[in-house]
């Protein structure tokens, strides 16, 4: 017999489901936290959570029984998935269950907004008759604008579509192709749609990228009336700016379901004129909750009773020995994409992979699937992994072809990846030095061998002489340390393009940027963050 803890409230079809399934025994515990969620983990097979709790790495402590962990929902922020993967702890989550509702909720948010509904009711509550006072907007004919087009933002289009609506959209993995079939002009950049947005709703994971995403100066790029819809993260938009907003009379409405800080009683938007703030109702319908729930136990009694693993946020379903054989190669792969992604901001089209020598003999979907994990690792509010890259790759009509060549050059094994976007193509080619040490081997036409991990400055330039010395000369002045340093001609004549490859101890300003572009005969200049040496992605940990 297996033994399940239930940790927050869930759907009663799910417990059900649990109570019925075959050799599964469950308890349901709830609010537990510090030591007392400790102990209570060590004596379970697996666990089921919503929300509410926070297994912490001190929670998994010293656990040597627990096997499995199951989110039901979307998000697994409360989970420590690096703590659980060094524990053999496989974590899945329900990433489809609370579509619909969130879309839903997020175009009720719309329009209760436009028709002043909340504060209508409440004048009638008061004994007020105020028709005059609350006149609307009707949302067809309005324009739009959609950040993050995943599952959750293309059900959001369908729907305003049906409203008439004229829909903006932005996201850096849909395909032209794939924005005609929605019936959404797909621009290039967030900035490029503000001008135009009657409404703006954001779909995105909240990461460094879309922190503050909409602040002060973005507001002021909204045409005046504009009406702001978040119902993913808190966070993306800047609260202090639309309270900004809002008074200046720029703002014609904020509409929230999300904070930077939960549960969050206090905010100096709550009450305010033209604001509607629910807590965090997004996934919060009956459909929805049965729907997470009952995915919820069948992914948790399959894997306990089978050993089958569907949607994993931090394991490959691969045997220890397998995993072993392949690691490095997964690094290099997922790094590549990574540096990829960083490159072009542009809406992406294709992918192309080249695995020669040594490498095309392994496993090389696994392969393509970690440089897809890497391509979209920060794009996504999925959990992105091995294991759901590809197909959130397909779902944005974005190809990924393979070639195969078992011949080898230069290198005993070169993975070359190619990166197509509307505006552009880039690539790179990678390769592994012992069983761990990734090294970046060609940029584009340019051959080098640099480190592939950490902070890189990568720019192009002419090749002549004083150039390295200059941008060295840039660093020092802006007390940035240059680790380690690669150049690579396009031919083997000098005075052609070049191409240079700092390692930095800490990212540039972009004072400092702005300073080696300033400098005579450099063309380009990107910084590309990656993971620290040996750092590794949760579901390649092992």
């Amino acid at each position: 017999m297996a033994d399940v803890i239930v940790l927050d409230n869930l759907a009663q079809e799910g417990l059900d489901q649990l109570g019925a399934a075959e050799g599964i025994n469950y308890e349901v515990r709830t609010g537990l936290k510090g030591d007392e969620l400790r102990d209570a983990l060590a004596d379970f097979d697996g666990a089921i959570c919503r929300s509410g709790v926070k297994i912490t790495a001190e929670a998994l402590t010293g656990n040597k029984r627990l096997r499995a962990i199951v989110r039901a929902g979307v998000g697994t922020d409360n989970i420590d998935k690096t703590a659980a993967t060094r524990a053999g702890i496989v974590v899945m989550n329900t990433p489809s269950g609370n579509t619909l509702s969130t879309a839903e909720h997020t175009m009720a948010m719309m329009l209760a907004l436009s028709r002043n509904i909340a504060p209508a009711n409440q004048s009638l509550v008061e004994g007020r008759w105020d028709r005059k006072q609350y006149m609307g907007s009707q949302l067809a004919g309005k324009t739009l604008g959609i950040v993050g087009l995943g599952r959750i933002g293309q059900a959001v289009a369908v729907r305003s579509r049906a409203m008439e609506m004229r829909i903006l959209g932005f996201d850096p993995f849909l395909t032209k192709e794939r924005a005609q079939e929605l019936g959404i002009q797909r621009v290039e950049t967030v900035y490029e749609m503000l001008p135009s947005c009657d409404y703006l709703t954001v779909h995105t994971p909240l990461t460094d990228e879309t922190r503050n995403l909409i602040d002060t100066a973005e507001v002021k790029m909204l045409p005046k009336g504009a009406r702001l819809i978040n119902c993913a993260r808190g966070g993306i938009y800047n609260e202090a700016a639309l309270v900004e907003g809002l008074k200046s009379g720029h703002l014609g409405g904020v509409a929230l379901d999300v904070y930077p800080q939960e549960p969050c009683t206090d905010s100096e938007l709550f009450g305010m004129k033209s604001v509607l703030c629910t807590p965090h109702l997004g996934a919060s319908t009956e459909e929805a909750q049965t729907q997470v729930a009952v995915e919820a136990v069948e992914l948790l009694t399959s894997y306990l009773q089978t050993g089958a693993i569907r949607h994993s946020v931090n394991m490959i379903p691969l045997d220890a020995e397998t995993l072993e054989n392949l690691r490095g190669f997964l690094d290099v792969a997922h790094r590549l994409g990574l540096l990829l992604t960083q490159m072009d901001r542009a809406p992406a089209r294709r992918c192309k992979l080249r695995f020669r020598g040594e490498v095309a003999g392994k496993n090389t979907k696994l392969l393509a699937a970690s440089f897809a994990a890497g391509l979209l690792e920060y794009a996504l509010e999925e959990d992105v992994n091995i294991v759901n890259a590809e197909l959130l790759l397909r779902e944005r009509g974005i190809e990924l072809d393979v070639e195969i060549r078992q011949d080898m050059g230069a290198f005993s094994s070169v993975i070359a990846a190619t990166l197509e976007t509307d505006s552009d193509e880039h690539r790179a080619a990678g390769t592994l030095l012992g069983t761990n040490m990734p090294r970046l081997i060609q940029i584009g036409d340019h051959r080098l061998e640099a480190y592939l991990d950490g902070v890189l400055l990568i720019f192009s330039h002419q090749d002549v002489p004083g150039i390295i010395g200059q941008i060295g000369t840039v660093m020092g002045r802006h007390d940035v340390n240059i680790a380690q340093m690669a150049v690579g001609r396009a031919s083997d004549k000098p005075g052609g393009k070049a191409i240079g490859v700092l390692n930095l101890d800490h990212a540039p300003s972009q004072e400092a940027i702005d300073e080696v572009l300033e400098t005579e005969g450099i063309n380009t200049a990107t910084v590309i963050h990656l993971p620290a040496a040996g750092e590794l992605p949760a579901w390649l940990a092992g």
